[in-house]
């Protein structure tokens, strides 16, 4: 079933509260601690509502940014070939050596 946006910021709202709450931490200390003003800390949990900045920030405090991550995911790839290719874009770069001076030597 899919949900309107209001009802997945209503949701989202609910379980910032409850993690926060779960933490025993006040809006208030909450606020000061993440950095987020208290009126948007209280926005966030009533209505869901918060720049991506401000819900970062919560996550940080509620030690659930790793989570943030995960929400969009790469596409499930089509072929062996496109598999090939997410993997190869997911490698790190190799670091690049910088050439030493003839003056150095």
């Amino acid at each position: 079933m899919m949900r309107t946006p209001a009802e997945l910021m209503e949701s989202l709202g609910r379980q910032v509260q409850a993690r926060r709450a779960a933490l025993g931490v006040t809006q208030a200390e909450a606020a000061e601690r993440s950095g987020v003003s208290y009126s948007t800390w209280r926005r966030l949990e009533t209505q869901g509502k918060a720049s991506v900045e401000d819900l970062v920030r919560a996550a940080i405090l509620l030690r659930c940014e790793h989570r943030l991550t995960d929400l969009f995911p790469p596409p499930v790839a089509a072929s062996m070939d496109d598999l090939l290719k997410q993997q190869k874009q997911e490698q790190p770069a190799p670091a690049r050596r910088r050439a030493r001076s003839r003056a150095s030597m």
